[in-house]
């Protein structure tokens, strides 16, 4: 056997393993990710990450779980507990970028020295207030700043970022069903 190869802290011997896996049961592929959250007053709630479905098994954490507050700045009213909710969308996208950029560059044998970036998003909290309806209740803008230290090109770099799975929810939408029970 030989020695796994790792290529941006990533083993890329198991990585190629899996794909292989994915492509020969397509089954193996479909997750199913779930988070419970729990309202604490104002606008902090507190998130718990446990368990999750993929290739073809249920999946838990041993800990009791990744635990994420969100709450609102001082002053918007909240206790400044957590990020906000769309702050969090921020560090979703962006941490969620620079993984695929990351495994993808590795899958392809690109060299990631360095890798930070810069998020802003303008918001126009009219929108949320319902006090217009001329202005979007969410972002109208985000803008992403890479700083890569890498011998892959900008466009092949964007490429291998392009496949992260929340770039493409937030860029290209997804159905949301919500339903509310009274308890």
């Amino acid at each position: 056997m030989g020695e796994d190869r790792v290529v941006n802290g990533v083993n890329t011997t198991e990585l190629k393993k899996s794909i292989a896996q994915f492509q020969q049961d397509a089954g193996l592929a479909k997750f199913k990710f779930r988070v419970r959250n729990r309202w604490l007053g104002g606008g902090h709630s507190r998130t718990t990450i446990k368990e999750f479905h993929g290739a073809g098994q249920e999946h838990r954490t041993e800990s009791e779980g990744h635990v994420i507050d969100a709450d609102e700045p001082e002053i918007l009213l909240g206790k400044d507990a957590g990020a906000n909710p769309v702050e969090h969308l921020l560090n979703a996208l962006v941490t969620c970028l620079t993984g695929a950029m990351a495994y993808h560059a590795a899958a392809r044998g690109i060299v990631i020295e360095e890798l930070e970036s810069e998020v802003e998003g303008d918001i126009d909290l009219r929108g949320f207030l319902g006090l217009t309806d001329e202005v979007r209740n969410g972002y109208q803008n985000i803008r992403i700043t890479f700083k890569v230290k890498s011998e892959g090109t900008e466009e092949k770099l964007r490429e291998c970022a392009f496949f992260s799975p929340v770039f493409d929810t937030v860029t290209n939408g997804t159905k949301v069903a919500v339903k509310i029970e009274k308890k």
